[in-house]
C-alpha cells in the first residue's frame, strides 16, 4: 500500500470518538497487506499491528489515536495538500507510524507495536488506558502533530469540573440571586484564583488555563437550574485535589463533580529516544524543535505507568487541530515517514 493511499483512505473514513469501528477495521486490513506479523483489533477496540517476536529484548510502542472530533471537512487532495478531518489530528501521525514501522529495518531482537487508539478525543482515553496495562515498552512515541522537524516532550494536565445548582423559581424582580447568577459568581471566584496563580508565571506551560466548555440554564416553572462545565489545563506538580476541594467550598448550595483528571507530564530531552530524533533531524539538514504543549494527549495516560523514554511526533501543524481548515501537506507527511524510519533503525 502506498503512503498517500493509506492516509487519504483513512481520513475519508468518519471516526468520531466511540464510532471508530470502520476506521480500525480498515487500518488492521491495511497493516495485514504490509510486513506486520500480526494485525488485530484488541479488547478496547484499538487497531494494533505488531512486527517482531513477543520475547524480543526491546519493545517500541508507537501509540497514535484513530478518533477525531466532530466536523465534516470534504476530503480532497489538491496541489499536494490533503484536506479532511483528522488529517492532522491525528491520522497523519498514525499513518506515519504504520508506514515507517513497516519500512524500518530492525533486528530480530526488536519488536515494534503500532496502535491506533480509540477515544483519545473523548477525554476518556479508553484505548490508552487499556494498553497501559498490556505492554511495558522500552520506549514510546505518541502520534500527535509536531511538524516533521519538531518533537514534543510534554503536555499539560487537565481536569474537568461540572457545577450544578437548582432552586425554587423566584421572580426576576426579587432580591434573591438566581441560579444563573450563583453559577457565574462561582466561576468568577475560580477565575480570580487562576489569575492570581498565574501572575508570576510567564510561561503558558506553567500556568492554569481555564475554559468554559458549556453553560446552560433551564426551568420547569417551579424550579430553576444552571450547569457549567469548565476545563482547566494544569501545570506540572499541581495539587488538583486541594484545588477541587477549594472550588467545592465555593460552590454554595451546588453540586460539584470533578472528573477526567490527567496529570501534566514532561519527558527528558536527553533520553536515547530524544537523542535519536535530534541526530536524525540534524542529519536531515534541520535544527530540531523540541517543544511542550498546552493541551493533553495519551502521553499523560501511559507515561506515568510505563516510565520509559517517551516523546510525541508526527507531521502537521497543530494550530489546525479541531479547526475547519484542517489539512496536511503531503510532502511533510512523506518526510516524517523517512525521519521516523531512521529513528526506529537507530533505536
Amino acid at each position: 500500500m502506498r503512503a498517500i493511499d493509506l492516509i487519504h483512505d483513512l481520513v475519508a473514513i468518519r471516526s468520531l470518538s466511540r464510532e471508530e469501528q470502520n476506521a480500525t477495521a480498515f487500518l488492521v486490513a491495511a497493516m495485514e497487506t504490509l510486513v506486520y506479523d500480526r494485525a488485530f483489533i484488541d479488547a478496547a477496540g484499538n487497531a494494533v499491528g505488531i512486527r517482531g517476536r513477543e520475547d524480543a529484548a526491546k519493545t517500541i510502542v508507537l501509540l497514535g489515536h484513530i478518533d477525531t472530533v466532530p466536523g465534516d471537512i470534504p476530503v480532497r487532495l489538491e496541489n499536494g495538500i490533503l484536506h479532511g478531518r483528522g488529517s492532522v489530528d491525528a491520522k497523519g501521525p498514525l499513518a506515519t507510524f504504520v508506514m515507517a514501522a513497516a519500512a524500518a529495518e530492525v533486528d530480530d531482537d526488536t519488536r515494534l507495536i503500532v496502535i491506533g487508539a480509540v477515544e483519545e478525543e473523548a477525554a476518556t482515553s479508553k484505548g490508552a488506558h487499556f494498553v497501559k496495562s498490556q505492554y511495558q515498552p522500552d520506549c514510546c512515541i505518541i502520534g500527535e502533530p509536531s511538524g516533521w522537524d519538531g518533537v514534543t516532550l510534554g503536555y499539560k494536565g487537565r481536569i474537568l469540573l461540572d457545577y450544578r445548582i437548582s432552586a425554587e423559581m423566584g421572580h426576576t424582580a426579587g432580591q434573591a440571586s438566581g441560579v444563573a447568577e450563583s453559577a457565574i459568581a462561582w466561576w468568577n471566584q475560580v477565575d480570580r484564583y487562576i489569575q492570581d496563580f498565574n501572575a508570576d508565571k510567564p510561561l503558558l506551560f506553567d500556568q492554569l488555563i481555564p475554559s468554559i466548555r458549556s453553560f446552560q440554564t433551564e426551568s420547569d416553572g417551579l424550579r430553576d437550574s444552571a450547569e457549567i462545565r469548565i476545563g482547566i489545563r494544569t501545570p506540572l506538580d499541581f495539587d488538583a485535589d486541594a484545588f477541587v476541594e477549594m472550588t467545592r467550598a465555593w460552590a454554595t448550595d451546588a453540586i460539584l463533580h470533578a472528573h477526567s483528571h490527567e496529570h501534566a507530564y514532561r519527558s527528558d530531552h536527553k533520553t536515547p529516544l530524544a537523542r535519536a530524533f535530534n541526530l536524525t533531524l540534524r542529519r536531515a539538514g534541520t535544527k530540531p524543535r523540541f517543544k511542550v504543549k498546552t493541551g493533553t494527549s495519551d502521553m499523560n495516560v501511559v507515561a506515568p505507568v510505563w516510565q520509559c523514554p517517551i516523546v510525541a511526533y508526527g507531521p502537521g501543524d497543530s494550530s489546525l487541530d479541531h479547526t475547519p481548515h484542517e489539512h496536511l501537506i503531503v510532502a511533510e507527511y512523506e518526510k516524517a515517514i523517512d525521519i521516523l524510519k531512521s529513528v526506529l533503525e537507530k533505536l
